[in-house]
């Protein structure tokens, strides 16, 4: 059984994990782990003798975001309207990103596939949704992963833009009336790879 750490040390394992969130947040999951043991005002053997490997810090950062986006996807199921709480979600998520490079790499990188909660519960997000008739019924969770992919870039890019990007995006995926794509259930042929 792991020992409870003394005073001195939990304090500079809190004042790590509060520099870390912050570095990744900045620059991404390559940040340079000195950076971290900077901001933190400690030693970079210090950062090791709490996180021997890079990936027990990354972990340690990474758990925590990935519970916070999962709650948000169960808030979103929660929603009476099913339309309203698929773009809460949505939205939720590339604000995130706009704030926090290594939640942005985690969504893109990642996204969907090996984070399984969250990919079941967008799913089903996507479903009611698309009983309520609101989303197009072409649209499947790939589509927002590259809807999250796409938000990313503009995050980057264009700091300020991302809001109006995200309204464009949301009105693409919107059923329209009758005759227009995705609105009666017929599927927009999607592209083809060549070859």
């Amino acid at each position: 059984m792991d020992r409870p750490l003394r005073r001195d040390a939990q304090r500079n394992r809190d004042a790590l994990v509060a520099a870390a969130k912050e570095v990744l947040a900045e620059r991404g999951l390559q940040a340079p782990l000195d950076a971290v043991a900077k901001r933190a005002g400690l030693a970079i053997g210090t950062l090791y003798r709490h996180f021997p490997e890079r990936g027990d810090l990354i972990d340690e950062i990474m758990d925590g975001k990935v519970t916070r986006w999962a709650e948000l996807a169960g808030k979103a199921l929660e929603a009476e309207d099913a339309w309203e709480g698929l773009v809460r979600f949505l939205e939720h998520t590339c604000e995130m990103q706009a704030r926090d490079r290594a939640f942005t790499e985690l969504a893109c990188l990642v996204h969907l596939e090996d984070k399984a909660e969250v990919r079941g519960m967008v799913e089903r997000l996507v479903e009611r949704a698309q009983r309520a008739g609101a989303l197009r019924a072409d649209i499947d969770h790939t589509d927002l992963a590259l809807f999250v992919m796409a938000n990313s870039r503009v995050a980057e890019v264009a700091p300020g833009q991302w809001r109006r990007h995200f309204h464009l995006m949301i009105d693409a995926l919107r059923a329209r009336a009758a005759g227009d794509p995705g609105a009666d259930g017929a599927a927009v042929r999607r592209p083809t790879s060549p070859g």
